[in-house]
């Protein structure tokens, strides 16, 4: 093995030969860091608004908390993208969850003396988490095999199933567990969150060696481990080079908003046609473990017919949904299934879309051009999110699933305009180190 003068190096050197044994430990190692982590999130989040309201003083604020984690998310998504990119991925990570856990505890600060603009920028801060969590699936790619590399991420997102089930249903006793202290019920799970936080990034700090993505770099040829092919510069040169990179930017972003867009409105649609919390509740279970649930299924389908037919297959599954649910007009089955649905597409386009974001670039900026990914996907579905309840409040939730679902034209239209078009690749390694040429396409 060799590195490139003045380039990071992992702290085991590897050979090719210790691949199979380290992809093994490093799945294994994210896997239980995106179990934790994903714990971390839901766990307060689902309190978020009640303690908007509390210490703000008013409803009407309720959504900012959500709205501010969201922010923080994206905004941290290039900062860690460069970390990434000139430090590898387990100093990203560990950062990421640090102030994510410093973000609880300005949270909790922030209930104990009311100060509204203090819990914004707690919440801020507490998004950084789930930035860690996105890019994880990431770290999942950097050693697998090209041809497992779908398989690889939608491991790791699967993962996310455990965190997305226990979260919600531990905030319940960790509000009582600060009972008789000036701390205030709604702040308490934000602590247990700051506390997994802190037990994930001691994790990913202590186990995730060697480093993926420096040990991918180090197996790579010479002439991909120079430094000036790990700009963002570069990040943002490669999307531009690569029409397929452009499409799995867009697939993410749209799979992702249109997502948002149609779940976040849709608690209060059933509540218009007289569901009940445990309606809803068992309405929105359905719709996370689509979205989780079947990740591997959709990795599998993947790598073994393709990106550009499951982002096909994704667009179907979300036009569905959002024809189902925008229908149902009362009628709680078809809204269930219409939801179901809407995971199940968010699946196959996050987990195709990151599969073929990594697959259509240098090696070199890869982890540039996943941050960017990260960012336009959080920054797409916030605005969404954010235009859903104005489109909801004007012309119903029925024509918000209709322009949810006009969102997907521009993604199925480029994704069928590619596929006919055949790109030459560069000869790619175990680790991934090939990428779409440029050939004009």
């Amino acid at each position: 093995m060799s590195t490139a003068p003045g380039t990071a190096r992992p702290s085991v050197p590897v050979t090719i030969a210790d691949l199979p044994r380290l992809r093994r430990r490093t799945s294994g190692v994210l896997i239980a860091g995106q179990v934790l982590g994903g714990i971390g999130v839901p766990i307060s989040i689902a309190l978020a608004p009640v303690l908007a309201t509390e210490v703000s003083g008013t409803e009407s604020l309720s959504g900012f908390a959500s709205t501010a984690s969201v922010i923080g998310t994206a905004a941290v998504s290039l900062p860690l993208a460069a970390l990434m990119t000139a430090r590898g991925r387990r100093p990203g990570l560990v950062l990421a969850y640090v102030i994510g856990a410093a973000g609880a505890a300005l949270v909790v600060l922030a209930a104990s003396i009311k100060s509204f603009p203090l819990l914004m920028l707690g919440m801020a801060a507490f998004g950084a988490a789930s930035s860690a969590n996105l890019q994880a699936r990431f770290a999942a790619a950097d050693l697998a095999e090209p041809d497992h590399r779908a398989r690889a991420i939608s491991v790791v997102v699967w993962a996310s199933t455990i965190g997305a089930v226990l979260g919600p249903n531990l905030s319940a006793p960790a509000s009582r567990s600060f009972a008789g202290t000036s701390i205030p019920p709604t702040a308490g799970p934000f602590i247990w969150a700051g506390a997994v936080f802190l037990l994930t990034a001691t994790l990913i700090g202590v186990l995730l060696r060697p480093d993926p993505l420096l040990t991918a770099r180090a197996l790579a040829p010479a002439e991909d481990q120079t430094r000036a092919g790990r700009s963002l510069r570069a990040g943002f040169a490669a999307v531009k080079a690569s029409p397929r990179a452009r499409l799995a930017l867009l697939t993410i972003a749209v799979s992702h908003t249109t997502m948002v867009s149609i779940m976040v409105m849709t608690p209060v649609d059933l509540g218009h046609h007289g569901a009940g919390l445990q309606l809803i509740g068992l309405v929105i279970s359905g719709h996370i473990a689509g979205m989780f649930g079947f990740s591997p299924v959709m990795g599998w389908l993947a790598d073994r017919i393709g990106r550009l037919s499951v982002i096909g297959l994704a667009a179907g599954l979300l036009s569905i949904a959002a024809l189902l649910a925008g229908t149902a007009d009362g009628n709680h089955t078809q809204s269930g299934v219409g939801l179901f649905l809407l995971g199940l597409g968010w699946s196959a386009g996050m987990v195709s879309g990151s599969a073929l974001l990594t697959d259509s670039v240098p090696q070199p900026a890869r982890a540039a051009v996943q941050g960017l990914g990260d960012l336009t996907m959080n920054t797409a579905a916030g605005v969404g999110g954010a235009a859903a309840g104005l489109v909801m409040s004007q012309a119903g939730y029925g024509w918000l699933n209709a322009a949810a679902a006009a969102l997907l034209l521009p993604m199925a239209a480029l994704a069928l305009f590619t596929s006919r078009r055949r790109p030459v690749k560069a000869p790619d390694t175990g680790t991934g180190t090939g990428a779409e040429t440029s050939t004009g396409q």
